[in-house]
């Protein structure tokens, strides 16, 4: 037996929930909630460390480098998850914050939970995504002893690039090869070592905070309006015009007009009606201002 993975929180057996076999489904739902109820403030306790790994990806971002996160099962699955959200919701290169898991896109579909165990594969993965001493690595493991995880922040520390973990278990491994080690420990699962529940719930959390607070620092939201979204659908378009009435204090006409004449670029809609400059000027003022649009606005707004 491993004496490592055996001393896991995640591993243990849960004494509030030893008897689900024989409970009501209500009674089971109820006892899961109850569980899940323990995960925000799991994720409270990581704040001090969530906020540095935070201005680490900020930094990185701002100057010009890329964020990556790898994982194997269901902490690869999340991580792919939120990169993969990020496009679309911040306008951001898809290059630039990108999701890998253990065994390849296929593994997001079908479980192979071997190649969590693959140093070399771990190795090879940075190697073929070009990783540099100005990226950062985000590696997401559970127990914090997937070899593919550490051998792939171990790759990524000897480049230089900064490492960030995300684990669910304190002291783990993971955490001698990271930066900064995030751990949001959230107790034994309700079903023994499914770590899908808990403690995937815990790391959707975490890198929910670490893309959306590092997309706000760079300037990809307006307040609290997702300005830099891509209007890819019907939705998306809906709400594009929704954002540029309630940022520009427009009627529904205004703002369509507007967004077209912006080339669908929320963005660079709000841009022109609030200083009044045509799209090539509203653009030129956005990259003087680093794609930062109340800045933007701030500086050009007495251009008219």
């Amino acid at each position: 037996m491993d004496q490592y993975l055996a001393g896991l929180t995640t591993e243990e057996i849960n004494p509030d929930t030893l008897m689900i076999d024989e409970c009501t489904t209500e009674e089971m739902l109820r006892l899961m909630n109850q569980q899940d109820s323990k995960v925000p403030a799991a994720v409270a306790a990581e704040i001090p460390l969530i906020t540095k790994a935070v201005d680490i990806l900020h930094h990185v971002l701002k100057n010009g480098g890329k964020m990556f996160y790898i994982g194997a099962g269901t902490s690869g699955r999340i991580g792919v998850l939120d990169a993969s959200e990020c496009p679309p919701t911040f306008g951001i290169d898809p290059l630039r914050v990108q999701g890998h898991i253990a065994g390849g896109d296929s593994a997001l579909r079908v479980a192979v939970e071997g190649f969590e165990d693959n140093a070399e594969e771990g190795v090879a993965l940075i190697e073929r995504c070009g990783v540099t001493d100005k990226d950062a690595v985000i590696g997401i493991s559970s127990s914090g002893s997937a070899k593919f995880v550490i051998a792939s922040l171990e790759k990524a520390r000897s480049i230089g690039a900064a490492t960030i973990g995300l684990v669910n278990n304190k002291n783990s491994k993971l955490e001698d090869v990271c930066d900064v080690c995030i751990a949001p420990v959230v107790g034994p699962e309700v079903i023994m070592g499914s770590t899908r529940l808990k403690a995937g719930t815990a790391q959707k959390l975490v890198l929910n905070m670490l893309t959306t607070c590092t997309m706000v620092k760079i300037g990809k939201t307006y307040n609290n309006l997702m300005v830099d979204l891509k209007a890819s659908n019907i939705k998306l378009y809906d709400r594009s015009v929704r954002i540029i009435k309630t940022a520009a204090n427009v009627d529904s006409e205004t703002a369509i007009s507007y967004l077209e004449s912006a080339s669908m670029n929320c963005k660079l809609a709000i841009m022109m009606i609030k200083t009044g400059l045509d799209a090539e000027d509203a653009k030129d003022g956005l990259d003087q201002c680093e794609g930062n649009l109340k800045a933007a606005i701030r500086k050009f707004s007495h251009v008219s």
